[in-house]
C-alpha cells in the first residue's frame, strides 16, 4: 500500500468515525438524554477513533505529514487521558456538562479537519467552504473544546483522589510515588499557556489562507 493511499485511508475513516459520534451526539442532545447516557451512545466510536489518533503521532515522527511531533503528541495525549484514564475509569467525570461540550467540539473540528487532510493528500483542490469552516468555527470550537476537557477532568478530581485510581503510594519496591492526581492538575495548569498559544497561531492562520494565502497548506 502507497503512503498516499495509506493516508487517505486513515483520513477517510476517521471521518465515517468522528461524523458518527457527531450524529449520535446531536441526536442524544435532541432527545434529552442525560450526559453519561450521552457518553455511552457514542463510547464505542470515541474509544476506537480517539485512540486511532496515536498513529498520528507516529505519522508526525517517521514523516509520514509535515505536522509538529511536539504539538501533535501533546494534543493527542490530552485527549487519550480524556477518553481512557478519565471517562472510561471515572464515572462521576460522564455527569459533568462538559461531555456534551467536548463531543460537540471534538467531532465537527475533527469531521472538518479529517475530510481538510484527505483532500489535501488526495492533491485535490479544497471548496471554499471548507476551508471557511476550519479557519472559523475554531473561534468557538477551541473554547468549547476546552472549557469541556477541563471540566470533564475537574469533575474526575475527587474520584481519582478517593480511589487512588492510577498512583502508587509509598512504600513500595520502587521507592517512588506517583499521584495520578497531582498529574492531572499540572496537566490542567498547561492550557494556561496552551490554549492562547494555539488559539492565536490559529488567527493568524486565518488571516494568511482566507486572506490570500496558500489554500492548500496544512
Amino acid at each position: 500500500m502507497s503512503v498516499q493511499l495509506y493516508l487517505v485511508t486513515y483520513n477517510v475513516l476517521q471521518i465515517l468515525g468522528w461524523s458518527v459520534v457527531l450524529v449520535k451526539t446531536v441526536l442524544g442532545l435532541l432527545n434529552g438524554l442525560t450526559w453519561p447516557q450521552l457518553y455511552e451512545s457514542v463510547e464505542f466510536e470515541l474509544k476506537i477513533f480517539q485512540t486511532a489518533a496515536i498513529l498520528e503521532v507516529i505519522h508526525a515522527v517517521v514523516g509520514l505529514v509535515r505536522s509538529p511531533v511536539g504539538t501533535t503528541a501533546m494534543q493527542v495525549t490530552s485527549r487519550v487521558v480524556l477518553v481512557w484514564p478519565i471517562l472510561h475509569m471515572c464515572s462521576t467525570a460522564r455527569y459533568s456538562i462538559g461531555v456534551p461540550l467536548l463531543l460537540v467540539a471534538w467531532s465537527v473540528t475533527e469531521v472538518i479537519r479529517y475530510s481538510f487532510y484527505a483532500l489535501s493528500v488526495m492533491k485535490q483542490p479544497i471548496p471554499y467552504f471548507l476551508l471557511y469552516l476550519r479557519y472559523t468555527l475554531f473561534y468557538v470550537l477551541y473554547p468549547m473544546g476546552v472549557s469541556g476537557e477541563l471540566l470533564t477532568l475537574f469533575a474526575s478530581l475527587n474520584e481519582v483522589h478517593e480511589k487512588k485510581i492510577l498512583t502508587l503510594e509509598m512504600p513500595n519496591r520502587l521507592n517512588m510515588g506517583i499521584s495520578f492526581w497531582w498529574v492531572l492538575i499540572i496537566a490542567a495548569l498547561t492550557y494556561i499557556p496552551g490554549f492562547p498559544q494555539l488559539y492565536f497561531y490559529m488567527i493568524g492562520q486565518r488571516k494568511k489562507v482566507l486572506g490570500g494565502g496558500n489554500k492548500k497548506k496544512q
